[in-house]
């Protein structure tokens, strides 16, 4: 074989792995293992995967900086909530441009009023529960929080609500009643597509270039924990990993798939925070949000109402937004905007702060064996549940 043949050949085999890395969809339970391993990775770095302290941040900064707010938060770029946020954001826009499907995608103006209103549904509820689907349930069932476990029905309550309203909707407001959306493909022009993999990679490089100047300035862990919401950012966008199709899809098509995803990738998780801090390497009250249970539970229905209107949780409205969905832009603006401010609220008022509820660290009611056993039963129920759903359509919600 010439030398020429052989430089073909491996372009070839090259050219198909960025297909299959970049092009296909990873497979869902592939998502939820990374994401259960990178969720351990983030807490033994510095702290846990966090979505909405980040939106709230952005809030209060904006706040802050017209004159509404007289204290000063910390900066957007050292706030390491903040800098979680923003990695999945980074991500999930490089992963898009990488894979060729970044694109300003328009909605119809009754779409776009929907990602408003379930922006502040989701930011009132995140304000109440002490995080959104990642910080309030994910993160806190992961931390040992009982305030997780009431999130998580909360989010399934909502999530029907929210399931029961959409079906109001298309019954009250048929197709193309409000209008059409698109994207801005198809305009003369310039290709972009053919550009968007060179701008993808030069946006991974500088994420690394970003965490090593954080190294530079003596900030090394908030560095490291960019890299960590960069690898969120880009997993999810590459397994479409998607928490509102884990409390929607059994009451809507009965698909289960995600929720299993879910349930394996919480298993994973809560068994290395639990090890982290059953030797002590992190704090145990460490993200056991003070939710117990009125805020856990009410602050999840109401925001399970409002990622089922906007078609985005926490996560998921951030990493649809990197991928140029302006309705989820949307969503994600009115969510950091709403829970600044009903978080500040709660903040101001002693009894609204009393009424949201207490820190419940289960170990310390039931020891670390009996809460493992415990979690991981719960979730092994709601992966078999969700399985028997997908085989029976019991669950599934009727027009």
């Amino acid at each position: 074989m010439s030398e020429e043949k052989e430089q073909s050949v491996l372009v070839q085999i090259l050219a198909r792995g960025y297909e299959r890395v970049f092009f296909e969809n990873w497979p869902i339970w592939l998502g939820g293992v990374l994401i259960g391993i990178m969720s351990i990775i983030t807490f033994a770095w510095a702290r846990p995967w966090g979505v909405a302290g980040g939106l709230r941040n952005w809030g209060d900064w904006f706040f802050a900086t017209i004159g509404v707010y007289h204290h000063k938060p910390l900066s957007p770029w050292l706030s390491t909530n903040s800098i979680l946020t923003l990695g999945l954001l980074w991500g999930s826009f490089a992963s898009s441009l990488m894979a060729k499907q970044f694109a300003l995608r328009r909605a119809p103006a009754f779409e776009l009023l929907k990602g408003i209103v379930g922006g502040i549904f989701m930011g009132t509820g995140a304000a109440m529960a002490g995080g959104c689907n990642v910080g309030g349930f994910y993160s806190a069932t992961s931390a040992l929080s009982a305030s997780g476990v009431a999130m998580m029905v909360g989010l399934m309550m909502g999530a029907y609500l929210g399931l029961r309203y959409l079906y109001w909707e298309l019954e009250h407001f048929p197709p193309g009643a409000t209008g059409t959306g698109g994207t801005e493909e198809g305009k003369k022009g310039f290709d972009w597509l053919k550009v968007e993999p060179y701008l993808g990679a030069a946006a991974l490089l500088g994420a690394i270039v970003f965490a090593w100047a954080y190294s530079n300035i003596a900030l090394t862990r908030v560095g490291g924990l960019l890299l960590c919401g960069f690898a969120f950012g880009f997993i999810i966008q590459r397994t479409r990993f998607c928490f509102v199709r884990g409390f929607r899809d059994p009451f809507m098509t009965g698909e289960g798939e995600v929720p299993r995803a879910i349930a394996i990738s919480l298993i994973i998780s809560i068994m290395g925070f639990a090890a982290l801090k059953w030797t002590g390497l992190r704090g145990e009250n460490i993200y056991v949000p003070q939710a117990f249970w009125f805020g856990a539970l009410v602050g999840g229905i109401i925001f399970g109402i409002g990622m089922v209107i906007a078609g985005g949780c926490g996560s998921g409205s951030v990493w649809r937004a990197g991928e140029g969905q302006i309705k989820l832009m949307l969503a994600v603006v009115f969510f950091c905007l709403s829970t600044s401010v009903v978080k500040a609220g709660i903040k101001s008022s002693k009894a609204l702060t009393k009424l949201m509820g207490h820190r419940v660290f289960l170990p310390d009611f039931l020891s670390y064996k009996w809460t493992l056993i415990l979690l991981i039963a719960l979730l092994l129920v709601y992966y078999l549940l969700a399985t028997w759903n997908e085989e029976t359509d019991k669950f599934t919600v009727e027009i």
